[in-house]
């Protein structure tokens, strides 16, 4: 089984926008206990608590998160949004095509049903042309297919 995980640069924009959103939370907080006269610790509280979040999802999101799944049988996609089908044997692939979605590199594996999955390579923590050819790899194992001996 392989498993394609995000690149460190999505990581990082992802985990950007959760300490944003901490510091927000936390300057809301801050005003709330001001106008009360709560007590402090609430705040500290809450910045404990969000950064031992954010920390346990630094560590899910860089070891554990994958966003493309490959076996023997099939493929699986997760954590892209408008990916299409989000699973399917090889045998219903068609062929596997790259094209450019909305200004964004993608993997297109078009299904016989018409169907398709797209897979944005950006997203990957591995360098397009190695993902396309391990894909077409593995396109080429699940529908037993051997390449032409010379």
């Amino acid at each position: 089984m392989t498993y394609y995980r995000l690149a460190p640069a999505v990581v990082a924009r992802i985990l950007g926008l959760a300490l944003v959103l901490l510091a927000l939370v936390a300057f809301l907080a801050t005003i709330v206990v001001a106008f009360t006269h709560g007590s402090i610790d609430i705040v500290i509280g809450i910045v404990l608590v969000g950064a031992v979040v954010i920390a346990g999802g630094a560590w899910w999101l860089r070891g554990k998160a994958w966003v493309v799944r490959c076996d023997e049988q099939g493929y699986a996609v997760r954590l892209v949004r408008g990916a299409g089908v989000r699973q399917a044997p090889w045998t219903e692939v068609r062929d596997a095509v790259t094209t450019t979605t909305r200004g964004i590199a993608c993997l297109v594996l078009r299904l016989g049903n018409g169907t398709t999955t797209s897979i944005p390579v950006g997203l990957l923590a591995i360098d397009r042309e190695e993902f396309v050819r391990q894909m077409q790899r593995h396109l080429g194992e699940g529908q037993k297919v051997r390449p032409l001996g010379l």
